[in-house]
């Protein structure tokens, strides 16, 4: 049974190898001329205009972790449309339910105010 891992433990070292191989090369051979431009902050275009170590407000946190799901759960979407023909009615009554659960899930963070940014 380990013979069986045997060529994907092989190719996981070789790729580890050329990464950490490819690094230091570029550490080495790659030019390191810094000056103040190259070291100073940048931030969209223009000077930073207070620390970058402030505390962002959880809210911003929250909107996006729920951005992440709600975007994660509409991927499921395209899969069930190309297996449509063969999901039948079965199919759309299942995405119609989890489709009611997503909508009912989006009303009740509204309703809390989580998108609420103020």
């Amino acid at each position: 049974m380990l013979a069986q891992y045997l060529p994907i433990l092989i190719f996981l070292s070789i790729a580890t190898v050329i990464g950490v191989v490819l690094i230091i090369l570029g550490g080495l051979l790659g030019p390191t001329r810094p000056d103040s431009e190259k070291l100073s902050a940048y931030e969209c275009g223009f000077e930073a205009f207070e620390d970058t170590r402030t505390k962002f407000d959880v809210r911003y946190y929250l909107v996006a972790i729920l951005f992440i799901i709600f975007d994660l759960e509409i991927t499921f979407f395209l899969p069930w449309a190309l297996a449509l023909d063969e999901l039948g009615m079965y199919g759309v009554i299942a995405m119609f339910v989890f489709l009611i659960e997503l909508v009912i899930g989006y009303f009740v963070i509204w309703k809390r105010g989580a998108l609420e940014w103020e």
